[in-house]
């Protein structure tokens, strides 16, 4: 049974809900504003056009939209978000590039080299990784993915990629992880 209110059942899942769509459209906001600082025209600017695509998929308001739109152009005021690279060696020969969106870059790079040292990983200088992998619109895409053998590293590949997973200055995540 759910208690004596319905009512309050009813609050509690969409409080979770309504969090759980909140930190969504604000990491496409996020991006939206990184990628209209190229230019604000969809039709000219392919990576504002494919983060609209994904907001849209989302369904973010057209007025949240916009509003990422001007504030990346600098129409309007508002916080200063850049999106900043880190490289990293992890076992077994594995590269890690890592792909954040902050308003922070020395507090982004402690967390991140903190995360890194929990899990045995080096960071390394994004210039000695970057040659490994292609941009395609948005997103970094590795040359030749990787395959592990050793079931141990790959399970402490895995957590670290969840461990980030959690951070908030992280965008996104692509593990190439071979099965």
């Amino acid at each position: 049974m759910s208690g004596h209110s319905k009512w309050s059942t009813i609050k509690h899942k969409k409080a979770l809900t309504d969090a759980k769509r909140s930190k969504v459209f604000s990491k496409i906001t996020s991006l939206i504003t990184i990628a209209a600082r190229k230019g604000g025209d969809p039709d000219k600017n392919p990576n504002l056009r494919t983060m609209i695509e994904n907001a849209r998929e989302v369904n973010v308001p057209k007025e949240n939209i916009e509003r990422a739109i001007k504030r990346g152009t600098g129409e309007i005021g508002g916080m200063a978000l850049e999106e900043v690279a880190y490289g990293a060696f992890g076992a077994g020969g594995s590269v890690f590039l890592i792909t954040a969106v902050t308003d922070n870059k020395n507090r982004t790079l402690a967390e991140i080299k903190k995360i890194l040292l929990d899990h045995n990983t080096k960071f390394a200088e994004l210039n000695s990784i970057q040659w490994m992998f292609r941009r395609e619109g948005a997103d970094w895409i590795a040359n030749s993915p990787i395959k592990i053998e050793d079931e141990n590293i790959k399970k402490e590949l895995e957590s670290l990629c969840e461990t980030l997973d959690d951070q908030q200055e992280v965008s996104e995540i692509y593990d190439n992880i071979g099965n």
